[in-house]
C-alpha cells in the first residue's frame, strides 16, 4: 500500500485580501478563508481521507485552517504537531507593508526579485532558499519518517513552505519551482514510494492560485 501525504495552504488571511506582505506576521483567517478550509475538510472527507497524524506551523492562520479540515473529518482529537519550521517564509522588512506600496519604494524590478526570486532575500528576511532550508530537514527528519513508518499525514502550512516541499517531493529546478504557485485551502494529496518517491498526485479541488 501506498504512503499517504497530504499538503493544504491555509485559506486566505485578512492580509491575503490586503494585498499585503505576511511571512510571520499572524493575521486571521477572513470568512472565505474559513469557508475554504471547511471546503478542503468536506473535499479530504468525500475522497475517503483519515489521517494518523498532522503537522502544522506555529501561525494562527494555518492551525486554524487545520482545525477546520480536521472538525469535517470528525477527526478533531488527532495528533497535532506545531513546528516553527513550517512557517511561512519571513518577508523581513517587507511584512505588513501593501505589495503596490513596495513596488513603489524599491521599485517593481527589485521587488519582483525579491518575490521571485530563489536565492535573493528581502531586507531582513528569507529567500525561497533560506525557507527550504529550515522546511527540508525539519521534513526529512520528521515528517517523512512518520509516512513512510504508515502513518497518513496531513501538513497545513503556507504557500512558501508548501512550494519547498513540492520543489523536493517533484523533483523542481529552481526555476520551475518559481513558476509555482499554491491555491489557498486546496489539498493536494501524494502517494509515496516505500522510498518517498512520489508514485502519484492528485488535486482535490481546483482553484486559482494567487
Amino acid at each position: 500500500m501506498a504512503n499517504l501525504l497530504v499538503l493544504v495552504r491555509h485559506g486566505q488571511s485578512e492580509w491575503n485580501k490586503k494585498n499585503l506582505f505576511t511571512g510571520w506576521k499572524d493575521p486571521d483567517l477572513t470568512d472565505q478563508g474559513r469557508a475554504e478550509a471547511v471546503e478542503a475538510g468536506q473535499a479530504l472527507k468525500a475522497g475517503g481521507y483519515e489521517f494518523d497524524v498532522s503537522f502544522t506551523s506555529v501561525l494562527s492562520r494555518a492551525q486554524k485552517t487545520n482545525d477546520a479540515i480536521l472538525k469535517e473529518l470528525g477527526q478533531t482529537d488527532l495528533e497535532i504537531i506545531c513546528d516553527q519550521a513550517l512557517n511561512e517564509r519571513d518577508y523581513g522588512d517587507l511584512a505588513g507593508l501593501n505589495k503596490d506600496d513596495a513596488r513603489e519604494k524599491w521599485g517593481e524590478e527589485q521587488v519582483h526579485i525579491w518575490r521571485r526570486s530563489y536565492d535573493t532575500p528581502p531586507p531582513g528576511g528569507e529567500s525561497l532558499k533560506d525557507t527550504a532550508d529550515r522546511v527540508l530537514p525539519y521534513y526529512h527528519a520528521t515528517i517523512k519518517p512518520r509516512v513512510l513508518g504508515g502513518d497518513r499525514v496531513l501538513i497545513a502550512a503556507h504557500g512558501n513552505s508548501l512550494r519547498a516541499l513540492v520543489m523536493d517531493l517533484e523533483g523542481l529546478s529552481r526555476e520551475e519551482v518559481l513558476q509555482l504557485n499554491i491555491a489557498t485551502g486546496a489539498p493536494i494529496a501524494y502517494e509515496l514510494d516505500d522510498d518517498g518517491k512520489v508514485l502519484s498526485k492528485k488535486l482535490l479541488i481546483e482553484r486559482e492560485a494567487h
